[in-house]
């Protein structure tokens, strides 16, 4: 003769597969940046453009860069001297992979607005940009095609600061 097993209730068997099916699938994105999160930080308020700012040729910025299909995935710490990027360093698992592996991804400010102005020129479904009061960018969206899945990307810039030097010309 066997034992009786207890009767497990099917609501709390469905309660139970819901709980593990949303964490299994909110962890299975590591630590990719997520185009709705910002980590706890608010929007800032967009101007109407950043057509005040030029870029400095020295500075240092945080770039958070995610979603579609592409390398340059990751948060990283960026710093520009003389128009280049002379450091990249990588802030999570994704960003260290790019910096190690393809260092020569991570772009200045400009190189992400000249990235802006291609997508405008060439008619893509989707190029944004949101600017800080001080005329630098802060968010820039970009999806080349709307019906194409993975072609997007998503570009949060945050705690910038100018390190001295003459401004240059954007373009």
């Amino acid at each position: 003769m066997t034992a009786a097993l207890p009767r497990v209730p099917v609501r709390f068997l469905a309660s139970a597969a819901l709980v593990v099916g949303v964490l299994g699938a909110t962890s299975a994105c590591g630590d990719e940046p997520s185009p709705n999160v910002l980590k706890g930080q608010p929007l800032p308020a967009p101007s109407a453009s950043g057509a005040g700012w030029k870029e400095p040729s020295s500075y240092a910025y945080t770039l958070r860069s995610g979603e579609g299909e592409r390398s340059l995935i990751g948060t990283f710490r960026v710093t520009v001297r003389d128009g280049k990027v002379s450091k990249a360093v990588g802030l999570d698992d994704s960003g260290r992979r790019v910096v190690k592996d393809l260092p020569d991804q991570v772009p200045t400010i400009g190189e992400l607005l000249k990235e802006v102005e291609q997508a405008k020129r060439e008619k893509a479904h989707r190029a944004e940009t949101a600017y800080a009061s001080d005329g630098h960018p802060v968010r820039i969206t970009l999806d080349w095609e709307k019906a194409a899945i993975d072609d997007e990307a998503l570009y949060v810039i945050s705690a910038y600061e100018p390190l001295g030097g003459a401004a240059k010309p954007n373009g």
